[in-house]
C-alpha cells in the first residue's frame, strides 16, 4: 500500500492541515485573539497520525474494519491560530492485538513544535 492508496481511503488529506479562520469554534475561543482549542488539535493529530498509520499497517485488511480512538496524553506547547498550516508526524510505539499506540507531534509552518502526545486506538474488525 502506498500513500496514494491510503489517501484514497480517507475523506481528508494526509499530513498537513490548514485551520480555516471561519470555523465555528474560533467565535468563542477567545473573542479578541482566536486560538485553536486543544481538543481540536488532538483530534487533528488522531485523524492524521493515528488513523492514517492504522490504515497503512492494515494494508489490504481495511475492509470491514473500524478504528476507534481510545486514549490521549497531550502536551500543548504553542498556540495555533486561524489560517495556520500544521504538519503532523507520527511514530508507532506498538501495534499488537488490534491496539495501535503512537507518539505524535504537530509542527507549525515555522517548524516549531506546537503540541505532542501519545495517542492510542483500537482496530475493530466487523463481524
Amino acid at each position: 500500500m502506498n500513500v496514494t492508496d491510503i489517501i484514497a481511503q480517507l475523506p481528508y488529506s494526509i499530513g498537513t492541515y490548514t485551520f480555516d479562520e471561519n470555523l465555528d469554534f474560533y467565535k468563542g475561543h477567545f473573542k479578541e485573539k482566536p486560538v485553536t482549542p486543544g481538543v481540536i488539535l488532538t483530534e487533528t493529530m488522531a485523524q492524521i497520525g493515528l488513523v492514517c498509520l492504522g490504515i497503512y499497517l492494515l494494508n489490504n485488511e481495511l475492509k470491514n474494519t473500524q478504528i476507534a480512538f481510545t486514549s490521549a496524553d497531550m502536551q500543548f506547547l504553542k498556540p495555533v491560530y486561524p489560517r495556520e498550516k500544521v504538519t503532523v508526524i507520527s511514530q508507532k510505539v506498538y501495534f499488537r492485538f488490534g491496539k495501535l499506540k503512537c507518539n505524535i507531534m504537530m509542527k507549525n509552518e515555522a517548524e516549531q513544535e506546537v503540541c505532542r502526545g501519545t495517542l492510542a486506538g483500537i482496530l475493530i474488525p466487523e463481524l
